[in-house]
């Protein structure tokens, strides 16, 4: 199967998708919800760079080494931003900054290796 070569960058990005969306939905919950804007937004464009990367990386895409530089670009803002927030008590951010790290750390690879 083509996307063998990338299935464990498939699998960090599909897991950080599911995680930043849960983690945005999580902060649109919270009482201040105002301050967590910026995190918001992260979490929604990282979602949807990590799904993007998916389905190239599954097409055996030939832009797959280059999404997968922009996601891990991505990832790592928004590991950074919800990191933030993590220190202030927010468990769903930790969560995210440690899936974001993890899907940065794929990506990294993967597009080394490519």
């Amino acid at each position: 199967m083509i996307q063998s070569k990338f299935q464990s960058c498939i699998e960090a990005c599909r897991e950080c998708m599911v995680i930043c969306n849960q983690c945005a939905t999580a902060c649109l919950h919270e009482k201040e919800v105002a301050h967590l804007r910026h995190c918001i937004q992260l979490n929604w464009e990282c979602a949807a760079i990590c799904e993007a990367a998916v389905k190239v990386m599954s097409l055996d895409g030939r832009f797959s080494k280059e999404i997968c530089r922009t996601c891990k670009a991505v990832c790592t803002a928004c590991a950074e931003e919800c990191q933030q927030h993590a220190s202030m008590g927010m468990d769903h951010c930790k969560t995210c900054a440690e899936a974001c790290r993890r899907c940065a750390r794929a990506c990294e690879e993967m597009s080394a290796a490519a």
